[in-house]
């Protein structure tokens, strides 16, 4: 998953020549997902389709700290199969496009949601004062330790073959 940002507007015309524009923020694969999506919204916000607009501008967004765990909280709304449903999610991770990911992946597997039907309103990256939900809440605790398993000893370099006649050894007695 990508971030992107696009700006356009609907082409100018006699009646407008000079149009609003828009910049959005949007998840995609791909630049040609993306831009198919802007034009989506487009249509739905003033009228304007691919064949009567213009892009301005297609940057790709990047994250400032990308090795950083964060918390991100994520609005959307989303399409089932009976209604429209508007959601606020939180997740944790190192960027906001893993974030995304597995926001889709959690609405796929709980909520049988497609991704086309998926509409991210919002994201926030937010401070752990801010967090709501307690999947998140319990990463917080500063003294949290996590045991290492089955710690294997390295064996040294003159000693190390690609075959072995015996079974290796995965723990320490």
């Amino acid at each position: 998953m990508h971030q992107y940002q696009i700006v356009g507007r609907a082409a100018p015309t006699p009646k407008n020549p000079v149009p609003k524009i828009y910049r959005m923020r949007l998840f995609a694969k791909n630049k040609v997902l993306a831009k198919s999506r802007f034009w989506y919204f487009m249509k739905k916000l003033n009228k304007a389709k691919k064949s009567g607009g213009e892009l301005l501008a297609v940057n790709e967004l990047f994250d400032r700290a990308p090795t950083k765990v964060k918390n991100y909280g994520i609005w959307l709304r989303y399409q089932s199969r009976t209604n429209t449903h508007n959601m606020y999610k939180e997740y944790r991770d190192v960027t906001i496009n893993g974030a995304v990911s597995q926001m889709y992946s959690e609405m796929a597997g709980r909520h049988r949601a497609q991704p086309g039907t998926i509409q991210i309103i919002n994201t926030a990256t937010l401070a752990p004062s801010q967090c709501k939900r307690d999947h998140v809440l319990e990463m917080h605790n500063s003294s949290m330790k996590y045991p290492v398993i089955r710690k294997v000893p390295l064996v040294a370099k003159k000693l190390r073959t690609t075959f072995k006649a015996r079974r290796p050894m995965t723990f320490v007695r």
